[in-house]
């Protein structure tokens, strides 16, 4: 606060100039930067239009209006800064009119420099103090409000239990999804149904005992019309900013709909993304709802999963969306010439700035400036970045006057912020400025469903680009896809099939075009001896469907009979052509068979 106070912007008005100019000497000499003194009423009202200060000291008697003239105006105005009155002239009516029209204090002259530093002193702090809450307040509401967007917005159930075993809070997917069976007004596990209840129970008082997270605890559900539903269940601590135990929140899953909300579509594609699993459905919907909202954002996630795509969504969802978007890649730049880069520079600034040159923030003010591989940056530039957020002001390097901009700010890292928080290596309080609120995008093997469908879409931009003829991915090659563990996520995936197009000169891409650790059935042992089981020769399926299996038969035809065979097991199916079961459900989805 120390070096708030003497920072702050004070105007003195008093119509003597021998008291102008002694008050100025007196601030000035204690440290105070800004210090600024005018003669008149109009003179006080015209600095006041110009500049917001933090401290007033006017004297009641001046030529034309007098000081509480200027109190009573200034309130009326809003401005809420402290005002300190002196006059040679004490009584008690101006005192009261002073107190009445908001003064902070009152002074009687002659004022010498003990007391006017005093009083100085005492109002800054007072103002500084004042206003640190009510921005702290405000933050808090902010902080509220967001969390509940995000809260409305999951599509999994999500409850929050306290140490008592009663339930706090149900958000709306909970309500609306207890509501559908039949049950309302929930405040303890006994009004859950049966399953559910008994295992939230055991799930909670597991995180109570141990303090540790339940993870994915799979449970059968009957429903009112004897269907049984499989519900997933993850119970965490619920801890406050002090790290003070304050419950459990429990998130539900149906694994057998496991669709999103009703009304909502289901989307392959948004904004660059190509995925259709239920983990991106969820980061969809949360990049539209905080997209909408205008605050900082910190995208997490492996790389390669796609935080630039993620960055570029939630500034085309913002009110932002026709500024510009400026991207900043942190680790690309050198760190002696980041600061320069962020906040530019004036003319002369440092050997070899030649010219002015205006830094990304500006150049990003009224839009969004993206901040890649954020967690590199060093502790000086953490330090000039969490000011500018706090403040919404940078001053360029080789210039004096800060600058004033509205940009909003999503950063990116694959760093675990936590631990280097701990480690000293990252401020804590940035690490909480930008993550108001936290994307965290899966990585590619936790949503390996979509993987025929990212690598059909990398198919068709290189097809295109290369003027190859290629027409599919083999089933082979796609199989060999779906078990690799992808540790360089879409990127990775992107520049396998690029690798695959340029060596492929027919019309499917095959399992010889992938590089060979793909290949290899030893890569994290993700492949095993069984994963491609050798074809059923034709006479073995003859011989299995002696009267419905002829040699001309159809794919989609001997895809029909192996069922009608196995009496409508898939799994049994699979087995009897010789394939893998995810081959042969998209075989069966290819040809829009349903059994």
């Amino acid at each position: 606060m120390e070096k708030d106070l003497y920072s702050a912007k004070i105007l003195i008005v008093d119509d003597e100039e021998s008291i102008r100019q002694t008050f100025e000497i007196f601030l000035t000499a204690e440290g105070y930067q800004f210090v600024k003194t005018v003669a008149t009423f109009d003179e006080a009202m015209e600095a006041l239009g110009q500049t917001k200060y933090d401290l007033i000291i006017s004297d009641i008697v001046l030529i034309g209006p007098c000081g509480t003239e200027l109190l009573r105006k200034i309130r009326e105005a809003g401005v809420e800064c402290p005002v300190v009155m002196i006059t040679g002239f004490p009584n008690l009516e101006s005192a009261t009119e002073s107190v009445r029209h908001g003064a902070f204090d009152y002074i009687s002259k002659p004022v010498n420099k003990e007391t006017l530093l005093h009083f100085t002193r005492q109002a800054l702090q007072h103002w500084f103090l004042e206003n640190k809450a009510k921005r702290l307040q405000q933050e808090n509401e902010k902080y509220r409000r967001y969390l509940e967007t995000i809260f409305r917005s999951v599509s999994d159930a999500i409850i929050t239990v306290d140490a008592n075993l009663q339930i706090i809070e149900l958000n709306e997917t909970a309500k609306q999804w207890l509501k559908s069976k039949g049950v309302e007004g929930i405040t303890d596990f006994d009004q859950l149904p049966l399953e559910l209840g008994l295992a939230c129970l055991d799930d909670v008082r597991q995180v109570l005992q141990k303090g540790n997270e339940v993870r994915k605890h799979l449970i059968e559900c009957h429903t009112p019309n004897h269907k049984t539903k499989m519900i997933s269940l993850n119970a965490s601590p619920l801890r406050g900013g002090d790290d003070e135990f304050q419950g459990v929140v429990i998130v539900a899953r149906d694994m057998i709909t496991a669709e999103p909300l009703q009304g909502i579509e289901n989307r392959s594609y948004f904004h660059g993304f190509v995925d259709s699993s239920p983990a991106m459905q969820e980061v969809y919907s949360l990049i539209e709802n905080i997209g909408k909202v205008d605050t900082a954002v910190l995208v997490t996630g492996e790389s390669g999963t796609g935080k630039e795509l993620a960055a570029e969504a939630l500034h085309a969802e913002s009110s932002r969306r026709d500024k510009p978007l400026i991207k900043v890649d942190c680790v690309a730049v050198a760190e002696n010439l980041l600061e320069s880069e962020l906040f530019g520079h004036r003319k002369g600034a440092f050997t070899g700035a030649d010219r002015d040159r205006p830094g990304r923030l500006l150049q990003a003010d009224g839009g969004t400036l993206f901040l890649d591989e954020i967690g590199d940056i060093s502790p000086r530039t953490q330090l000039l970045l969490l000011r500018f957020l706090q403040e919404k002001t940078f001053t360029p390097v080789g210039q004096d006057e800060p600058i004033q901009v509205d940009v909003r700010v999503i950063a990116a890292s694959n760093v675990d912020f936590q631990k280097m928080v701990k480690e000293g290596k990252f401020r804590e309080d940035l690490y909480y400025r930008l993550k108001v609120i936290e994307i965290k995008l899966p990585p590619l093997r936790e949503r390996s469903i979509s993987i025929p469908l990212i690598a059909n879409n990398f198919l068709e931009l290189f097809r295109k680009q290369l003027g190859k003829k290629i027409a599919v991915i083999s089933d082979q090659a796609l199989e060999c896809m779906l078990h690799y563990p992808w540790p360089g996520n879409v990127r990775e995936l992107r520049h396998v099939i690029e690798r695959a197009c340029v060596l492929c000169n027919g019309p499917v891409l095959q399992l010889k075009h992938l590089p060979e650790e793909l290949q290899r059935p030893s890569v994290k042992e993700s492949l095993s001896a069984s994963a491609f089981p050798p074809p059923i020769p034709q006479s073995t399926l003859t011989e299995a469907f002696p009267s419905t299996t002829p040699q001309y038969q159809s794919e989609d035809e001997k895809i029909i009979n192996a069922l009608r065979q196995a009496n409508g097991n898939r799994a049994k199916a699979a087995k009897l052509l010789g394939v893998a079961r995810s081959t042969f459900y998209r075989q069966m989805h290819r040809y829009n068979i349903k059994n």
